[in-house]
């Protein structure tokens, strides 16, 4: 066990214990993050003890890792000089997520907290919605202006250095506010005080619209290995950074999200953790997808009933009608998640349609073709050994190459529909993670059992 984990649950047991000295003496050696991890965990009694003993000053920076459906009630464990205090800690972007997690209620209250210098900034970022870059941006950065020279901007700089976020990318703008480019800190650290800014500018590659999707930005950051991303208006003023640790919690906040509804997990996605997260959540988000996939499988059932007299002519169909189905609902499975990765990576755009069609039918051809030749052997020579009554009038050749044929074509379609359900999801403002497995797996059964059966019938009892 190493010495940090003994340390988290040494504090652990003070807080269960009430043991004031012991906890203030350990938790001045905890991260914060792991202070968090921590309050999640307790009751609701042992919270309260938690935030009392902790303090105003020190909550706020584990106030800002914690879920965000313990906000509100962690706020109201404090009175109103403390919760000023823990609005005036957090950074810009950090208590715009407080103000956005808690009720309208509780935000109008803690509006009226926050000090004069800080109230028009949070009130700008509250007007970008939660999911877009401008509502993860902060505002605390380094600019400095384009007619500056060397000396000047870092006298603006030193004013600001308290607030500001990080110092490794600086920023210049012209007089109304218009990004025109950046610098680093060491531009100014190795240059003549007397020299000009704008004689050392670099130009920004990269930047972000304030109303983009939060995931355009976490995708930027990805691609080209960003410390930070500038975000702009329309009129390219700039209004705010995006950092290198929001955009890994995008990430994270956006895989987890597309990994829940490729499972059919529906809902808002909880930030608390799996043990931690009640069983009336966890029913409220899964119970709709199962009631509505449970009905889509209805559909399965009317299929066999409107073959039903293929089936009976033929019983020995039941022995792979379960093989056809599950390899469709196998590789639209994996269409879908390839699909939907690239996406996700921003490496398919809406004109790449028939691209992705091509290559995963040529695909799905292949693996149709290659499995239903291998069914047709095991069928032709394998399954005389164990089964010898086919009705009159149907070989094992015959049998074995229909097989084949509802196999290939099963494969083909699913992987096909697989790939291109997801852009067609998100050409109709639908997540692609939605139509994903098991949604994709209901859909290729019902295709899977008329190929099947449709190919019999033709071959087979014609």
């Amino acid at each position: 066990m190493s010495e940090e984990t003994k340390e988290l649950q040494a504090l652990q047991k003070a807080t269960e214990e009430k043991n004031l000295e012991r906890f203030q003496e350990i938790s001045k050696s905890l991260h914060y993050v792991d202070l968090a991890e921590i309050y999640e965990d307790l009751s609701e009694t042992h919270r309260d003890f938690f935030t009392e003993a902790l303090g105003a000053e020190r909550f706020a920076e584990v106030i800002a890792e914690i879920p965000d459906t313990l906000v509100e009630s962690s706020l109201e464990r404090f009175d109103t000089e403390d919760q000023r205090e823990i609005l005036d800690q957090v950074s810009d972007d950090d208590r715009v997520d407080l103000l956005q997690d808690v009720s309208d209620e509780a935000r109008e209250h803690l509006l009226t907290l926050v000090e004069p210098d800080d109230i028009d900034v949070t009130r700008s970022l509250l007007r970008y919605g939660e999911d877009t870059a401008g509502g993860r941006m902060t505002m605390s950065f380094g600019k400095v202006s384009l007619e500056m020279t060397i000396k000047q901007a870092l006298d603006s700089l030193q004013k600001e250095q308290g607030e500001t976020e990080t110092l490794a990318r600086i920023y210049v703008t012209d007089e109304k506010d218009r990004l025109i480019g950046r610098l680093r800190f060491r531009d100014l650290a190795f240059n003549k005080w007397d020299t000009a800014v704008k004689d050392l500018i670099r130009p920004c590659e990269h930047t972000i619209l304030a109303s983009a999707d939060q995931e355009d930005a976490a995708q930027i950051f990805s691609k080209y290995d960003l410390i930070a991303l500038p975000v702009i208006d329309e009129q390219d003023r700039l209004l705010g950074i995006i950092t290198h640790d929001d955009a890994m919690e995008i990430i994270e906040e956006e895989s987890t999200e597309d990994i829940e509804k490729m499972a059919g997990v529906a809902g808002e996605t909880s930030e608390e953790t799996y043990l931690n997260t009640t069983i009336a959540t966890h029913f409220k988000r899964r119970f709709p997808w199962l009631l509505g996939l449970a009905f889509l499988a209805i559909a399965s059932g009317y299929v066999m009933l409107k073959f039903e007299h293929v089936l009976d002519s033929l019983y020995i169909l039941s022995l792979f009608l379960p093989m056809v189905v599950a390899a469709g609902g196998n590789t639209g499975g994996q269409a879908s998640t390839m699909v939907i990765r690239a996406m996700a990576l921003g490496e398919l755009e809406d004109g790449n349609v028939k691209r992705v069609a091509w290559k995963e039918g040529r695909l799905g051809l292949l693996l149709g073709s290659l499995l239903g030749v291998s069914m047709a052997v095991i069928t032709i020579f394998i399954l005389p050994l164990f089964y010898t009554t086919m009705p009159d009038g149907v070989t094992y050749t015959q049998f074995g190459i229909a097989v084949a044929i509802a196999l290939t074509a099963q494969i083909t379609t699913s992987t096909l529909v697989g790939s291109l359900l997801p852009i067609g999801a998100r050409k109709v403002n639908i997540d692609p993670a939605i139509v994903a497995a098991p949604a994709i797996t209901t859909i290729v059964d019902v295709s899977g059992m008329v190929i099947y059966f449709f190919i019999a019938k033709a071959m087979l009892l014609s």
